[in-house]
């Protein structure tokens, strides 16, 4: 009798961390893929179906922004179609970018490449630099970010206020600039950074694909037909694009870039002219419009004045994309992104004049 009992303990004990040592892989490659802030169980190709650990904290409010529909700007339209942006300045560091900015934390983490005594570099525009130091701080990772000198004095205030190292590139190279010098830093000394990369991370489009994406099919209860935005690194585009494909192959994927390599559309890109965004894929879209400078700064205007929303430049370039696609249809719901608030715009004369 004692021998089948020690027999059996011994069984339920091998039993116990058969479970746990299944449920902490589950957890590792969860968190390296992503997949947080979802309350339903996602697939990814090639992996197992995760059930996503729980997160807390300043991390827990990422996420599940409100979807507005926009009614007086949109006056004119066909009565059977609707236009909706979702209000991305509601996450903790005031922009979308919070989204793969925390992914590309949490999955560097968890497969220790930004282990001990490593800064957390990369190139930013600003919002993405925003968001690492709100988490950098939160989290105590160091952060250093490279930003064109011509960055608002806005989002430089907020970046030395998170604690975060700040370090000025050419004005006139723009962000590509930046990442040159990133790149040059990184070379110079590896030991130092993390190079969170957020241009040719996967971490980026992933933190899209299952959250932002997933969020348009629930609050449209399924009836979006077109979704259009402007490509930065292009993750958001990449990653709601290919949900949404997933979901519904018959939605349509506007992608949106500036008309010109000189302009003036804080965070986005000339896709032809700059260098390419390893997570672009140009093959995902259904077709590519361009933007005006000046045309998205109206819509940021009217948008304060019609509507009450005062948004950031890319948030009027996503509202005149997505109003081009509304004009040419009779019925569908178009859904864009405000990537963020215009506070960090406000001394930007040639908007507001």
């Amino acid at each position: 009798m004692r021998t089948t009992s020690g027999l059996r303990d011994v069984m339920y004990a091998a039993f116990f961390i058969a479970c746990w040592s299944f449920m902490f892989n589950n957890w590792i490659i969860g968190t390296y893929y992503g997949e947080f802030e979802m309350t339903t169980q996602v697939t990814l190709k090639d992996t197992q179906v995760i059930t996503p650990p729980a997160v807390t904290g300043l991390e827990a409010l990422v996420g599940n922004t409100p979807l507005m529909q926009l009614r007086k700007v949109t006056a004119g339209l066909s009565p059977g179609v609707q236009v909706f942006a979702k209000a991305e300045w509601f996450n903790p560091g005031g922009s979308i970018k919070d989204r793969p900015a925390l992914n590309i934390i949490r999955a560097a983490l968890a497969e220790g490449s930004l282990g001990a005594g490593k800064r957390l570099i990369d190139a930013t525009s600003g919002n993405t630099g925003i968001a690492y130091a709100t988490f950098g701080a939160a989290l105590g990772i160091p952060v250093t970010l490279v930003l064109p000198a011509n960055a608002s004095r806005e989002r430089l205030t907020i970046l030395e206020s998170l604690g975060a190292e700040v370090v000025l590139s050419d004005p006139l190279e723009g962000t590509d600039g930046a990442i040159r010098q990133v790149r040059q830093m990184v070379a110079e000394h590896p030991w130092r950074y993390f190079y969170a990369n957020q241009y040719d991370n996967p971490a980026n489009w992933q933190a899209h694909y299952f959250t932002t994406g997933p969020e348009i099919v629930q609050q449209t209860q399924g009836q979006v037909t077109h979704f259009a935005a402007g490509m930065g690194t292009s993750g958001t585009l990449m990653g709601v694009g290919r949900y949404l494909k997933q979901y519904n192959p018959a939605i349509q994927i506007i992608a949106g870039q500036p008309d010109s390599p000189f302009h003036g559309l804080e965070g986005l890109k000339h896709i032809a002219s700059a260098i390419r965004p390893g997570i672009y894929a140009d093959d995902l879209a259904d077709r590519t419009l361009e933007m005006a400078t000046e045309n998205a700064y109206e819509w940021v205007r009217r948008l304060a004045r019609q509507e009450g929303l005062f948004v950031g430049i890319s948030s009027g370039a996503n509202l005149a994309l997505a109003l081009r696609v509304a004009e040419e249809i009779e019925e569908g719901v178009v859904v864009t992104v405000f990537p963020d608030a215009g506070y960090k715009y406000l001394s930007e004369a040639s908007i507001w004049g």
